[in-house]
């Protein structure tokens, strides 16, 4: 059997307080927040979007398995949308969201996208993206 991955499941995001992580994505991304209980009984939340979802984990907050170095701020995530990224800049603007940088035109993992950067509460690294023909 040659290994061979299909698609992403989730990702771990530790953030410093998980109730401003919560708002600022759903507020301003429009994911939806769901409570979920893993196999050793905890309570933990999750962000959902599309067929996918991020976890999200407190800092400092022991749990196994984890990343050698969780820290909140240390991610860089592109997410991709049908909503036209100039229509993200009105949204940005109007929920008082700073533009990082952008458009510009960037490579996806399909080809050509357009996209803006923002930044979450603990300055993680957000960019908002369109495919494009190139």
């Amino acid at each position: 059997m040659q290994p061979a991955l299909k698609t992403l499941d989730h990702l771990v995001l530790t953030v410093s307080d998980i109730d401003r992580t919560v708002d600022f994505y759903r507020e301003v991304l429009g994911m939806t927040p769901r409570q979920f209980s893993p196999a050793d009984g905890s309570t933990r939340w999750a962000l959902n979007f599309g067929d996918q979802k991020i976890n999200l984990h407190q800092a400092g907050v022991a749990f196994s398995p984890k990343a050698k170095t969780p820290l909140p701020g240390s991610a860089d995530l592109c997410f991709l949308s049908e909503i036209p990224v100039d229509a993200w800049m009105v949204h940005f603007a109007q929920a008082s969201v700073p533009i990082e940088s952008g458009p510009v035109t960037r490579t996806g993992a399909t080809g050509p996208i357009l996209s803006v950067y923002i930044r979450d509460p603990d300055g993680n690294l957000l960019e908002i993206s369109n495919k494009t023909d190139g």
